[in-house]
């Protein structure tokens, strides 16, 4: 338990060298935990989801909707939280830096990826956490997400983040007014939500000032002219939706109910000797069918499970017909720029580009939504299609005023290759570097942690 001492021992300091408030002790080695044996063993279990899924070769219309930003370059699906410090120095998304003040992404790149970026702001506050590059925190970000993330070192539920609590308050949920089941909920907000990182100091901030709704934070952005990038194809000013899973499900059918994402996610289990324990392998629900879904639905897991796939084929197909018409857009306004067009006849088209891309990345973004809230995703999905439409309309008048009057080719963009040459991206270059970070650099950080931590 040494680590775990070391973080009490410092609490009488902290708030001296800018800690938050109500100074919290984060212990990020959650070996340090298993003595909690079920949960533990539950816990190592989400490393078994180990295949990589490339959802940009699934669909290439993703590269060309996101060309110009990261994830054009790399986006598989989210495996379990085993592999949450693998992931991100894996993906091409963090490049391939080669000191500390290398690299294409901010420190605030490791905010949902360890239990270490708690433990780091208990001992030297937000600001210097949120200070520098994505490779400054290399060495100091080591143990994947686990105990500490959701749990302080009595056990108690306890939000590890500081600016999760500030979110929290701007909706009304108060950490010491709220329910158990609402605090197993906003524990898991601190990663399953919409965020963004602040101009300047590139600290995380949710975007609920004025709500949690698709319109809400669209006008939030709007009003502060806030932009993710600008497109690398259309040059419309862009928004990134993360992964807003806690807001979609709050409106749907179990959020309304009281039902928190532990009560689906992470079921009571009782082994046939032992004592009943949270399942801490958290996945899908209807792995644990009888645990999770069968203490309230009384429909068989056969029948749940069919309504919850055709669910998914409408949301899937609404998402393709809202791509289709987004890809076609940004080709457009390449289009209407080349043949000359201003910034003042392009203004109006490419803001319902934003505006279109936003919502269709808000429904597709957010990680389940076909089984948390499918009405709410079809229709974001339905206003999104609107929204692609009135900026071809739009697109179609400039290009008209320029002598455009035939269809716009749109390259080859059948293949996740294909398409990513045809946003201009070298994928070669882009992995033999990463494939020198990871030979170089990256175990330089393993070492540097286990030397100051003593942790394996």
């Amino acid at each position: 338990m040494r680590i775990r001492h070391l973080a009490l021992a410092l609490g009488a300091v902290l708030l001296s060298i800018g800690a938050y408030a109500a100074v919290k002790s984060i212990t990020a080695d959650s070996s340090e935990f298993s003595d909690f044996t079920d949960q533990y063993r539950t816990w190592q279990q989400t490393a078994e989801s180990k295949e990589v899924v490339d959802v940009l070769a699934e669909d290439p219309n993703l590269v060309v909707l996101w060309a110009g930003y990261g994830f054009a370059k790399d986006y598989n699906k989210a495996r379990g939280h085993a592999y949450s410090i693998t992931d991100i120095r894996n993906t091409l998304r963090t490049g391939a830096p080669t000191g500390p003040e290398d690299g294409p992404m901010p420190m605030a790149c490791w905010s949902c990826k360890t239990p270490d970026v708690g433990r780091y702001i208990v001992e030297k506050g937000e600001k210097d956490y949120f200070t520098g590059k994505w490779a400054r925190g290399g060495p100091e970000m080591h143990h994947v997400i686990g105990c500490g993330n959701c749990h302080d070192d009595d056990l108690g539920l306890q939000i590890s983040t500081p600016f999760t609590d500030r979110a929290m308050e701007t909706i009304g949920w108060k950490w010491e007014d709220a329910t158990r089941s609402q605090k197993q909920s906003m524990i898991c907000a601190q990663c399953h939500v919409e965020y963004y990182f602040t101009p300047g100091d590139k600290f995380v901030k949710f975007p609920w000032d004025r709500g949690t709704t698709v319109d809400q934070m669209e006008a939030y952005y709007d009003a502060m002219n806030f932009k993710d990038w600008t497109h690398g194809i259309s040059k419309a000013p862009m928004l990134k939706t993360q992964h807003p899973g806690f807001e979609t499900f709050l409106r749907g059918t179990h959020g309304r109910n009281d039902v928190s994402c532990s009560d689906c996610h992470m079921p009571k289990m009782k082994p046939a000797e032992g004592r009943r324990f949270t399942n801490h392998n958290i996945g899908n629900p209807f792995d644990n069918f009888e645990a999770s879904c069968g203490r309230c639905h009384e429909q068989s897991k056969e029948d749940l499970e069919a309504v919850v796939a055709n669910y998914k084929e409408m949301v899937t197909d609404a998402k393709l017909k809202a791509e289709g018409q987004l890809v076609r857009a940004h080709f457009e306004a390449k289009a209407a720029w080349d043949a000359g067009a201003t910034e003042e006849e392009m203004k109006d088209a490419l803001t319902a580009i934003r505006h279109a891309q936003w919502r269709w990345d808000f429904a597709i973004a957010s990680h389940g939504v076909h089984m948390h809230n499918p009405t709410e995703a079809l229709q974001v999905l339905a206003s999104s299609l609107e929204r692609s439409a009135e900026a071809r309309v739009m697109l179609a008048q400039v290009l008209a005023r320029h002598g455009v009057t035939t269809a716009v080719a749109i390259p080859d963009i059948s293949t996740k290759e294909a398409a990513q040459i045809a946003v201009g991206l070298d994928a070669a270059k882009m992995k033999a570097d990463k494939a020198r970070f990871l030979e170089t650099l990256a175990p330089e950080w393993d070492a540097a942690y286990k030397a100051k931590y003593g942790s394996d």
